[in-house]
């Protein structure tokens, strides 16, 4: 997608210097847009963790090129395997909900170890992450081509007015290599003259939705309105939401959720009130191994401040104060599960299917 015009994925080889690994780093938009140059595992470690990049598409491209990474460094030490085996485990730690990135070390972990000679395992292991990158993106351009028919199905029954879509965190191109999963229909309709309009969760405590997705539709050219975490009920309530749109970090096979912590309140208010849910995910993003998602899929508990402080633009300086008692603890859960009977169904790069596992075998019988 573009930045002032100018095409940008969130990760990439930089040009001429194949030991470096650059990303947007995410932490101060929308008002500094930095690159940063990644050099190390430790580097790359740090950056998934602290959320330099996020998303469940784009840690899975960062930890297959902190892969690369890995054999780099790996290839100086005494013990090749051993050295990589201690890059793999500290990738794994960095961030525990999301599963595209244990699915992407894993693949990178498997092409390294089908060669024997050090050089080819380090060439294999930039071709895959590079691989693993252009996938995501062709599947969530695949995506939006699916899901705008979603929009369009809905524009047309209301004779053309805008579609009303709310979303929640980021599920933009920002939180993949590029179009987004949630974003992705959006962009599509957009592009394509159909009106849309989304609101934009402001989604507490980071706030992704107010600086990231209301950031990137706006260089995009959406119509779209930042509106307060709680707010999306009373939407629905009076007519003002025609769908639900967001991602997953997680999704079990039996169709169960896990997103950013306030989708599922989210879910249960669009159930009460007709509205159309719709998760958009790459089929990395799927746990061919959970079936309860509630129970199975371990939740992400950050640090407290980022509860009890907030960042934002003071006199042109980015600014962190606190909000809450100094004195008072709170707690951070990163993300929560919503059931599957409150799913009304998947968008995936193969297509939309119900949220159940038959319907995702269906489309995906080769897992």
């Amino acid at each position: 997608m573009n930045v002032n015009g100018k095409p940008y994925r969130t990760i990439w080889l930089k040009e001429e210097e194949p030991r470096t690994i650059q990303i947007i780093d995410q932490r101060n938009l929308p008002h500094e847009f930095k690159i940063e140059n990644i050099c190390s595992v430790t580097e790359m470690a740090r950056a998934i963790k602290e959320m330099h990049v996020r998303g469940a598409g784009l840690i899975g491209a960062a930890a297959g090129f902190g892969m690369y990474l890995a054999t780099l460094e790996a290839e100086k030490s005494e013990d090749f395997e051993r050295s990589l085996q201690s890059s793999y485990e500290t990738l794994k730690s960095t961030r525990p909900t999301a599963v595209n990135l244990v699915w992407a070390l894993n693949r990178q972990i498997d092409v390294i170890a089908a060669t024997d000679r050090i050089s080819e395992k380090i060439r294999i292991a930039l071709e895959s992450a590079q691989q693993i990158a252009d996938e995501d993106a062709n599947f969530c351009q695949r995506i939006g081509e699916h899901g705008v028919e979603l929009i369009r199905t809905i524009s047309q029954s209301k004779d053309g007015e805008s579609v009303n879509v709310l979303t929640h965190c980021n599920a933009g191109w920002l939180a993949f290599v590029d179009y987004g999963s949630a974003t992705a229909p959006i962009y599509a309709a957009h592009d394509a003259g159909i009106a849309v309009h989304v609101y934009v969760d402001e989604t507490r405590p980071r706030n992704q939705g107010a600086r990231l997705t209301a950031w990137e539709l706006g260089q995009h050219g959406v119509p779209h309105t930042i509106i307060a975490d709680n707010v999306g009920g009373h939407l629905m309530q009076h007519g003002m939401v025609d769908l639900v749109l967001t991602g997953t970090d997680r999704t079990a096979v039996s169709g169960a959720v896990a997103n950013k912590i306030g989708t599922y309140l989210k879910a249960l208010a669009a159930q009460d009130n007709d509205v159309p849910f719709y998760v958009a995910l790459p089929s990395s993003t799927f746990d061919w191994d959970i079936r309860d998602g509630v129970n199975e899929i371990p939740i992400e508990q950050r640090d407290d401040e980022e509860v009890r402080f907030a960042e934002g633009l003071c006199e042109g300086q980015i600014k962190s104060v606190l909000l809450s008692p100094g004195t008072s603890p709170a707690a951070n859960y990163a993300f929560d599960v919503t059931p599957a009977r409150l799913v009304t169904g998947l968008i995936t790069e193969r297509g939309i299917c119900d949220a159940n596992e038959a319907s995702i075998r269906k489309l995906f019988p080769e897992k």
